[in-house]
């Protein structure tokens, strides 16, 4: 009689019944992967339409964008103007960011000062960032002073206001403990209210990135001779979608760039909260 003719017919039945395990995929894989699908199928169809469905002179294709971004990078004659926007972007971003936090952490422990500049930080607030870019460049002409004011302006609010509630929200029993130890200004500063705040902070950073990146972009299609925007307003005027079409998806790489960088720091910054 066989080895198998002596197993059980049961315990054959089960072996053959029960399924293997699946090794699940990986949560972040399959985000990437539908990302990459979505994008995929996107660009396929945008390839597909160009020439057959719609006039390539209205719309262009993938397929030609890309070929002038290589022709950008391979001559060099992108590299100048994206320096002076990452510049212009950096520096707006630095003096804004700066000012927005220190702004923010002082009128968070001040709820009086605060209620009272409250009204006119709105009324400033609600004012059309980009619509002010016209009068910048009369003030402080079309070089790199009116991109950086306007940078700094859009990314001092967004940083702000998030630095302000983060500062103001900080539990109070931290602070209180604290005192009772008999800890100085400074020192609750230090251990309690920049710690609290920092994740607010960062997330203010985050969402004013892609938005200086914007300011700058469009500070220099109003008026500027060198930077990204120049290469959009001039592939613009003598009608080259392509030209206009790569410069903006120059623009959109470049912010997700710095946005993933700044998310890297973010986690860096808020260590803490994860351990």
């Amino acid at each position: 009689m066989s080895d198998t003719e002596t197993l059980p017919r049961s315990t054959v039945a089960n072996s053959l019944a029960s399924p293997q395990p699946r090794r699940k995929l990986n949560p972040t894989i399959k985000i990437v992967l539908g990302q990459i699908a979505v994008v995929g199928l996107w660009l396929g169809s945008w390839e597909w339409m160009s020439g057959r469905l719609i006039d390539p002179f209205f719309s262009s294709s993938p397929s030609a964008i890309g070929q002038q971004l290589v022709e950008w990078f391979r001559t060099g004659s992108i590299w100048p103007h994206l320096l002076i926007t990452l510049q212009e972007f950096s520096v707006g971003l630095l003096v804004g960011s700066v000012v927005g936090v220190l702004v923010g952490f002082t009128l968070g422990r001040l709820p009086t000062t605060a209620a009272v500049l409250n009204p006119f930080v709105t009324v400033v607030y609600s004012m059309p960032k980009l619509a002010l870019a016209p009068l910048f460049v009369l003030w402080f002409g079309i070089g790199f002073g009116s991109k950086i004011v306007l940078v700094a302006l859009i990314s001092f609010f967004l940083v702000f206001y998030n630095t302000f509630t983060g500062a103001r929200d900080v539990d109070p029993l931290y602070i209180n403990s604290l005192r009772i130890m008999g800890a100085n200004r400074l020192t609750i500063y230090r251990r309690v209210v920049i710690p609290s705040a920092a994740v607010w902070v960062m997330t203010g950073l985050r969402i004013a990135v892609p938005q200086a990146v914007i300011g700058a972009v469009v500070g220099e299609l109003i008026s500027s001779n060198q930077g990204v925007g120049y290469i959009i307003a001039n592939a613009g005027a003598f009608f080259n979608t392509t030209g206009v079409l790569a410069g903006v998806a120059l623009v959109a790489c470049v912010s997700v760039l710095l946005s993933q960088l700044i998310i890297v720091l973010e986690r860096w910054a808020t260590r803490w909260k994860q351990g």
